[in-house]
């Protein structure tokens, strides 16, 4: 066996020096876990977002062969999401929409009443009522009950979309069944594909709305139309 050789002096620099040198190891490792546990929290706070969606039976406006699909992520209590639905979307409309180069889907996102804390989930009966248009109406009368209840919104910290005022919204779009919307709101028909819409958005890592994808891609600034569309021509492009 080798044994160290010198006197008591160099001995315990030695000593001090291997301390020294096991104190850096040690903060490193725990420097290496705490970038692994920021990394961790970053993606659970919506870091990484990805679209991931299943559009089958979605809301949908525009042609069904549009070569491009943006998705719009929204609660109808929502103040930022009917600002982008009163000056982005008709501009996403015209441009884009009618001329048949995309389709918008909507996946309604109801969180706003929960965080609120009131004593009724409008948010969930507003995305329900949504639905509902569109399965007994179509993607036209969806459009146009949408656009309806943004113009009706009150305020997030109040209920406001009771069913009884939904479905007097409903009756101002004339493309709609009113009778089996009333009985498809009353019965919670859409509650299913609502609750989906949750784990949607959640496993796509979205934590706000409006959020918007086009082509799978978020876009950082849905309100800014330039981007939008910047993004859009890309996805044409291809």
């Amino acid at each position: 066996m080798t044994k160290l050789q010198g006197n008591k002096s160099n001995n315990t620099a030695l000593l001090v020096g291997t301390l020294i040198a096991a104190a850096l190891i040690a903060l490193a490792l725990f420097a290496g876990r705490g970038k692994s546990s920021e990394a961790r929290a970053d993606a659970a706070s919506g870091t990484e977002v990805k679209a991931n969606f299943d559009l089958t039976n979605k809301p949908v406006v525009g042609d069904a062969n549009a070569p491009v699909e943006m998705i719009v992520v929204e609660d109808f209590k929502c103040p930022a999401c009917k600002q982008f639905e009163a000056n982005v979307f008709p501009k996403v409309e015209n441009d884009y929409v009618k001329t048949g180069k995309v389709k918008v889907y909507s996946v309604a996102w109801p969180f706003l009443a929960e965080v609120a804390k009131l004593d009724e989930d409008d948010s969930k009966y507003a995305a329900q009522a949504g639905e509902c248009a569109f399965e007994h109406g179509g993607g036209e009368a969806f459009s146009a009950y949408k656009t309806i209840l943004f113009r009706a919104q009150g305020s997030e910290s109040e209920i406001w979309a009771t069913k009884d005022r939904l479905k007097e919204l409903a009756a101002n779009v004339p493309g709609i069944d009113q009778a089996a919307f009333a009985g498809c709101l009353d019965n919670d028909e859409t509650a299913a594909r609502v609750d989906a819409n949750e784990k949607e958005v959640d496993a796509s890592g979205v934590n706000s709305t409006p959020t918007v994808f086009v082509a799978g891609k978020k876009i950082e600034n849905p309100g800014d139309y330039a981007q939008l569309q910047s993004a859009i021509d890309a996805a044409l492009a291809q």
